[in-house]
């Protein structure tokens, strides 16, 4: 049963314009203070306006941002239709990598819910996919939440005579008429349908968390003055809410059994001449594929994940001496960079997503958050905790966006682990492969043990599931990543 928002809505009393004046002058110096305590407990807010064409989006986002310093906010307007190169990536990309910084605004003239809802009303997003961005949205809005951002929405409302009587004048004006389009006029024209879609949506989308408020636009002093103090009850609530910690959700994907790295059989060898006959006949078969997913537009990406001095570097180079670069990239992970840490953990990754037809491979991922960050103290452990269902949903994301996505565990034991650090070390032209850092979790063997196996028990879920690479020896593990790529890329291929 749908909320029915907009035609519930019990408009207040708007005050007098004597009143409304000293009110928007107080509750912008309000504003311009939450500003600094924003800054100091690196609050990201994220300002959402929807609404009806004409509803004054626009007019009162400059009023509410007035006296806000410049350098600590942005303005993202999002057109209604992605671009052709938009389209080549998923849905959310655009929106997620225009999210705020720790501390700073970031003011959205229209975001995902154009997109969607426009999709409905002219037929091109059947019911089957709107459900499916609808859930990628409130997923979306929550993970925000719970990694501390501030989400307001909301929705500018007035009526279809008030629309049209701005549209018309608008349009009567040379130098205003631009600003009417025929989408626009469209929707006037057929207000109580578009009305109907736009309820149903902000039902859809309406949580405790990511609530919408609906702003009475009629008068542009009185929706001034509604979206500022909506704005700052929002932001004291989020300020004394900033330190709790957040519930931790269950799993609701389905996992795989997979075994503990103790009980591995590291022993796995290949014979030379089994080697390099298998190698290039996988790389001969993978070169084909390539080209066939291109033409094919199906997105590719693979993780590499495992212990230190484990071969993930010679294991990819074996994948990419195969493969056309102009239709790959290989992403290093290393610490995230100071504006990459001012946002959502995920944000760097979203940034580095492959186009529709290419592969991203990724050296170190998204696991980070359970492994590095984890055990070094890097965050809090409600936020580790929360990471793998937040992973989980983001790998649900990209294989229901079309991505293979592969996620190889590169396996090898102490010994060998120590033998390799020593040749590192002792032999010059290895040594910039050995760190201080590397010697420092050699010595934590035991806790980043119980931590893999934590996670991958918590993430091999049946749509992106882990593959073990026993890795004592390198060409056995070579041999065996460039198997599992070919067989998930033909099975891609031949589906496609």
């Amino acid at each position: 049963m749908r909320d029915n928002l907009i035609r519930n809505f019990v408009k207040t009393q708007k005050p007098s314009e004597e009143i409304m004046k000293s009110s928007i002058a107080a509750e912008r110096q309000k504003l311009a203070a939450f500003q600094m305590k924003i800054k100091e407990a690196k609050l990201p807010v994220m300002v959402i306006f929807e609404g009806w064409g004409a509803a004054g989006k626009g007019s009162v986002s400059r009023e509410v941002i007035k006296d806000i310093d410049p350098r600590f906010f942005q303005v993202a307007t999002m057109d209604a239709e992605p671009t052709p190169e938009e389209k080549r990536k998923p849905f959310l990309y655009r929106y997620l990598v225009e999210l705020p910084e720790a501390g700073k605004f970031k003011f959205f003239d229209t975001c995902w819910m154009e997109e969607v809802t426009d999709g409905v009303l002219n037929g091109s997003l059947s019911q089957k996919d709107y459900r499916k961005k609808v859930n990628s949205i409130v997923t979306t809005e929550r993970q925000l939440t719970d990694n501390g951002y501030l989400v307001m929405k909301f929705f500018f409302q007035i009526s279809k005579k008030e629309q049209k009587k701005r549209l018309d004048a608008l349009m009567k004006n040379k130098n205003t008429s631009w600003r009417v389009d025929d989408e626009d006029l469209w929707e006037n024209k057929h207000y109580d349908k578009c009305l109907d879609v736009y309820e149903q949506y902000l039902s859809d989308t309406n949580r405790p968390r990511a609530p919408w408020y609906i702003i009475d636009a009629k008068d542009r002093k009185w929706a001034v003055l509604q979206v500022l103090q909506y704005l700052n009850q929002g932001i004291d609530t989020a300020l004394k809410n900033h330190s709790l910690a957040v519930p931790i959700l269950q799993n609701t994907f389905p996992l795989e059994p997979i075994p503990l790295l103790k009980d591995l059989d590291l022993d796995k060898t290949i014979e030379p001449e089994e080697y390099k006959s298998e190698l290039k006949r996988l790389q001969s078969e993978l070169s084909a594929l390539h080209y066939e997913l291109y033409r094919k537009k199906i997105p590719v990406v693979i993780a590499y994940e495992g212990m230190d001095a484990a071969g993930k570097g010679g294991n990819i180079k074996r994948i990419t001496r195969a493969l056309d670069p102009r239709g790959y990239i290989v992403h290093p992970i290393a610490s995230p960079e100071p504006h990459e840490k001012a946002r959502f953990f995920l944000w760097r990754f979203w940034n580095r997503l492959p186009k529709t037809g290419h592969i991203a491979i990724f050296d170190r991922t998204w696991y980070g958050r359970v492994m590095v960050e984890r055990l070094e103290g890097f965050c809090s452990e409600n936020d580790w905790q929360r990471a793998y269902n937040e992973i989980n949903e983001f790998e649900k994301e990209l294989t229901d966006w079309g991505a293979v996505v592969l996620k190889f565990w590169v396996q090898i034991d102490s010994d060998t682990q120590l033998a390799r650090f020593t040749d590192r070390q002792n032999t010059p032209e290895k040594q910039w492969k050995i760190t201080e850092e590397d010697w420092r979790n050699r010595d934590k063997w035991d806790l980043y043990e119980n931590a893999i196996n934590e996670m991958l028990k918590k993430t091999n879920t049946g749509y992106a599931p882990w593959h073990i690479l026993e890795s004592v020896d390198k060409k056995y593990a070579r041999i065996k990543a460039l198997k599992i790529v070919t067989a998930a890329l033909r099975e891609a291929c031949d589906k496609a």
